[in-house]
């Protein structure tokens, strides 16, 4: 395991679509554990292949003390809104009020390939979206429902 660096804002790889996983094998799995790690040591809740220079649609996140890695994860389902603050690894010292759903299932597939599917609301729900979003080229500031806030001005 490794740590890797966190594309920022204006790196091109932020904005381009991810390709489909095909192989679950070595490669996935350090690239999984990876991001796990980089995660952490940047204090993030979740982390997107292409936030590390990968186009691959794989993300790693953490809500409410649950660990989840999903490969080629596809929202199915959706309902409710709410709008409140997000940030962003790549988006360093900003944050700003972005619209998402309130609950959402999310359909994905783990390390091994097995198929799973997981219902959440909240803060779960906020997450996937903005991870998933990362798989497409979209940053939460290209969704901003106000200006964004700089970290430390008033």
């Amino acid at each position: 395991m490794a740590l890797r660096n966190v594309v920022k804002e204006g790196d091109s790889v932020l904005r381009k679509k991810c390709k489909v996983v095909q192989k679950f094998d070595e490669g996935l799995w350090e690239l999984l554990d990876d991001m796990k790690d980089t995660m952490y040591k940047n204090i993030g809740m979740g982390l997107a292949a292409p936030q590390v220079g990968v186009l691959k649609r794989v993300v790693v996140m953490e809500v409410n003390n649950c660990f989840f890695e999903m490969i080629n994860p596809v929202i199915t389902k959706q309902s409710g809104s709410v709008i409140d603050t997000e940030a962003c690894l790549s988006v360093p010292n900003q944050s700003g009020m972005v619209e998402r759903p309130e609950k959402l299932t999310v359909e994905f597939q783990d390390r091994f390939g097995f198929n799973l599917s997981v219902s959440g609301e909240g803060l779960f729900a906020r997450c996937v979206c903005h991870e998933l979003d990362h798989l497409d080229g979209v940053l939460y500031i290209d969704k901003l429902t106000k200006k964004p806030k700089t970290k430390g001005a008033k």
